[in-house]
């Protein structure tokens, strides 16, 4: 039994950004800057709004997240009947258990959290002990809890509303039901806050937008948009009283309070509908979020008060069913989704995302408006398989589509994100012809197109026009093409058919040269152009490889238990890997024939590409809007791969997540932010600095020369009284003076010998005590606050002429040696011995026992130094042949 996977590990996702689930907006005090919250399944994403990039990603719950609230310091999400509450957009800190039903709205409210489920039960939660505070219940039948919201002013009030229409307004402190509104004989949907105290706005499910004041229950206005019930509202902070609504079919309109008319709209801001809308205070920005994995942020800078889109972040509304490495360098993966859209997506960075867009019937807009088609009626089907070449890619178009039951391919420039000029469609073809596979040459200037009716057609990139086709009759093959491909140098195309047959063309004379029976029909193929490797993919889920040269089968694999939907070649063809329609990822040794990797995945995998330099694998799953990284192992180290046996068992490997941009900032609670504190030494072996100025141990062996060098020319006056401040004592760090030292001022300051001889300074006493213990940190620590005039001084007192003993001196060098074996304070220590030796050594020599303590720190300097200084030259030795060397 496998660990899962041996070659492959997860690395991140690319491509998720939001879902249903409407998102909560935060601003951070501390870094003076907008976040907006999303649900992407059993997480939460965190994003900017200044740049959309996203700078965390939650713990995962057990299960979906239904609905998000955000306040100062947390963010709540509901997954089912549990309520969690996450610090610093991460961490899990907080759970609340209690409700009987799926919750569906959420409310923060200063220390407490509102929460309401699909059973009618509104729990009033304590936040920091998620204790119960207050439990209501409602009948669903008279009064479902369908909306929630704070009235601003208004102390432990919240307002509800319900899909029947009626409105009320609740104390959660009294537990008391102040008044009931009657409501416009629609249910409500949602409850914003408007600018205006006592003013909210209540959308309907009859698309009605209703402006009331809660306080006189009167009705100020009302608005109706047409694209049914309202699915958010938002209010204009920043001057202009506009407010905001969304519709479920993605569109949104403005509408002026004022004047009470609707100022201006925007269709198809989202594909599908607008799950939340924001404004940010005070500025002119709009946030929408939506179920088609969109986040888009709209300003407010045109004329007449039209909104243009100013960032956003967006993969596939549907799962995406192919996958394909464009270029050389592995950094962009095209992809096809069910909704129809080509996009790029960057394994570097997400600024660098690019959308090629929904394919049109017709590109020009003019000819649009005269034929009045809808929106829909103009899209393409979506794409079932595509083809791209990046040589002439900056010339003409590099990307050729096939699509779902057409039987015209359409082109794609990259360059341009835009859908190319030509729609390639074969002369003289039945009507129920559709166009299967497809192929752009190695140099980008034709294409190869395969039909379902058996012929195979050759087009033009540059001009779009139709070259020929293959075949006696002008077809290919009998029965559908599934497969076709050409070779590196434009020699050879290759078809298969479900006919069974793989055929070699000529590419130029369109000739047949051979042909190859097989023992199934090939669902799909690939080619390896550089080792000239084919791979088929049969339908009775074996595999078979193929050798363009000789033309004939070199290996034969069978394992996998379903569909084969996609396979993929390692840059060196030594590997091809397959995914299937059960579950599991394959891998296949070439050069041994053998399967030497298998793993499960939790969703079975639709599509599958290897990074042209082998650093990655990409993999897209059924019911799964983004695309899976995979990180090769045996680019970083030796992987062991041994030949799995027949019976072998997957175990099932886990979906990688979204990783956060390292260049983002992460993003934190305003309070209680703990700064990280650096461990005092890493580890024992290593040699640690002390930290502290230069000035304070660097000038110790030159003080002579530096007080000559400062001695002052006239003598010093006494500055002038100034009774209102504090006195304070000499010394480097500040200290208050006490009132005890105050009085003794006005006594004689003359000392007496006997009385100098009788005093130890804080520091002699200080180093006597810890002396036997061995811990000298009290005394280093009182070095440390010295100036280097007073460490000479308590140095030079240390001697029996200065006042204190040969003890004392025998203690220092206890101190020093300490130091050196700990291995911290590494210059101080050198500092200090180079200061002690210059005023004691000339005592210290006739002092046998401080002789030999002193050969023994020699030896450990020595050792120390001879440490440092080979890793000092290795490092310099590498320094220097990185800066010449020719690489």
């Amino acid at each position: 039994m496998s660990a899962g996977s041996s070659l492959f590990s997860g690395s991140r996702v690319l491509g998720i950004y939001s879902n249903h689930v409407p998102h909560a907006l935060r601003f951070h005090l501390k870094h003076r800057e907008f976040y907006i919250v999303t649900s992407a399944g059993r997480n939460i994403h965190t994003f900017n709004v200044s740049r959309l990039g996203i700078v965390s990603v939650s713990n995962s719950l057990p299960d979906d997240i239904t609905c998000l609230a955000a306040d100062r310091m947390l963010v709540f999400a509901a997954a089912g009947r549990l309520i969690s509450a996450f610090a610093r957009n991460k961490e899990v800190v907080m759970c609340y258990h209690g409700h009987q039903h799926d919750v569906h709205l959420l409310l923060p409210l200063g220390d407490q959290l509102i929460s309401a489920d699909v059973g009618c039960d509104v729990i009033v939660w304590d936040v920091q002990g998620g204790d119960v505070y207050l439990r209501l219940h409602f009948d669903p039948t008279t009064f479902n809890v369908s909306a929630m919201m704070h009235p601003s002013t208004y102390l432990n009030k919240v307002l509800l509303g319900s899909s029947q229409g009626a409105l009320q307004l609740w104390n959660v402190k009294t537990s008391k039901l102040l008044y009931t509104f009657p409501g416009w004989s629609a249910g409500v949907t949602v409850l914003q806050q408007s600018p205006a105290m006592d003013v909210v706005g209540v959308g309907t499910a009859t698309g009605r937008i209703i402006i009331h004041n809660i306080r006189l229950d009167k009705t100020l206005m009302s608005f109706t948009q047409d694209w049914g019930p309202i699915s958010s509202l938002a209010f204009r902070t920043d001057g202009p009283p506009i407010v905001a609504s969304g519709s479920p079919q993605g569109h949104i309109a403005f509408w002026d309070l004022e004047r009470s008319q609707l100022v201006t709209q925007h269709r198809h801001a989202h594909k599908t509908a607008i799950a939340a809308a924001t404004f940010l205070h005070g500025e002119p920005l709009l946030v929408t979020n939506g179920a088609d994995n969109a986040i888009k942020v709209w300003i407010f800078d045109q004329e007449g008060g039209g909104a243009r889109l100013l960032r956003s972040r967006q993969g596939h509304s549907a799962p995406p069913t192919t996958i394909r490495h464009h270029g050389n360098d592995g950094k962009n993966i095209l992809s096809a989704g069910q909704d129809g859209t080509l996009q790029s997506f960057s394994t570097v960075h997400e600024r660098f995302n690019r959308s090629l867009g929904h394919g049109s019937v017709n590109k020009k807009k003019e000819q649009k408006k005269k034929k009045g088609l809808s929106y829909e009626e103009l899209r393409l089907p979506a794409i079932t398989s595509f083809s791209s070449a990046v040589t002439r890619q900056s010339d003409w178009d590099g990307i050729v589509a096939c699509h779902r039951s057409r039987l015209a391919t359409t082109t794609w420039n990259y360059q341009r994100c835009t859908m190319g000029a030509h729609h390639l469609q074969p002369p003289g073809v039945r009507w129920d012809a559709v166009a299967t596979a497809v192929d752009v040459t190695s140099c980008g200037n034709f294409a190869v197109v395969g039909l379902s009716c058996g012929r195979v057609d050759v087009y033009n990139l540059q001009s779009g026009l139709h070259r020929g086709c293959y075949g006696d009759n002008e077809k290919a093959h009998s029965g559908e093409v599934r497969g076709i491909t050409t070779d590196m140098l434009n020699q050879l195309t290759l078809t298969a058919a479900s006919d069974w047959l793989l055929k070699f063309w000529r590419f130029k004379t369109r000739k047949l040269e051979e042909e190859l029976k097989l023992n199934a029909a090939p669902a799909s193929m690939k080619l390896h152009r550089d080792s000239g490797m084919l791979a088929l993919a049969l339908d009775d889920f074996t595999l078979a490889v193929v050798d363009i040269e000789t033309r004939r089968v070199v290996r034969k694999f069978a394992g996998h238990h379903g569909n084969i939907n996609d396979m993929t070649f390692s840059p060196d063809s030594r590997w091809l890997v397959t995914v299937a329609m059960d579950c599991t990822i394959r891998t296949w040794d070439l050069p041994s024939g053998s399967l030497v990797d298998c793993f499960l995945v939790s969703t079975a995998p639709v599509g599958v590409s290897m990074s042209p330099t082998g650093d990655f694998m990409a993999t897209t799953h059924v019911d799964s809007l983004g695309i899976f990284l995979w990180t090769n192992k045996s680019l970083c180290g030796p992987v062991g791969l041994r030949p799995l046996p027949a019976d072998f068992q997957p175990d099932v490997e886990t979906l990688p997540g979204v990783a956060t941009d390292d260049s983002e900032e992460e993003v934190t609670a305003e309070e209680g932010d703990d700064e990280y504190q650096s461990a005092e030494q890493l580890g024992a072996e290593l040699v640690t600095l002390s930290l502290q100025p230069e000035s304070r141990w660097k000038s110790l062996l030159h003080l002579e020369t530096i007080k000559r060098r400062n001695r002052p020319a006239a003598p010093p006056s006494a500055p002038p009284s100034a009774p209102f401040f504090l006195p304070t004592v000499p010394g480097i760090a500040p200290r208050f003076a006490s009132p005890a030292a105050m009085e003794q001022e006005s006594q004689s300051k003359v000392l007496t010998s006997a009385f100098l001889r009788g005093q130890m300074s804080k520091f002699s006493a200080t180093l006597k005590e810890e002396v036997e213990s061995g811990s000298f940190q009290r005394s280093l620590r009182l070095l440390k606050d010295c100036g280097p005039s007073a460490l000479s001084v308590e140095l030079t007192c240390l001697s029996p002429e200065g006042g204190g003993t040969t003890t004392l001196l025998r203690a220092f060098i206890h101190m020093i040696d300490s130091m050196l074996a700990s291995g911290r304070d590494f210059d101080l220590a050198h500092a200090y011995l180079a200061l002690f030796l210059k005023l004691h050594l000339r005592s210290l020599s006739h002092d046998a026992v401080a002789m030999e303590a002193l050969s023994r720190l020699s030896k450990r300097l020595e050792a120390g130094w001879a440490e440092l200084r080979a890793s000092f030259n290795q490092s310099l030795c590498l320094l220097s042949y990185t800066k010449s060397a020719l690489l």
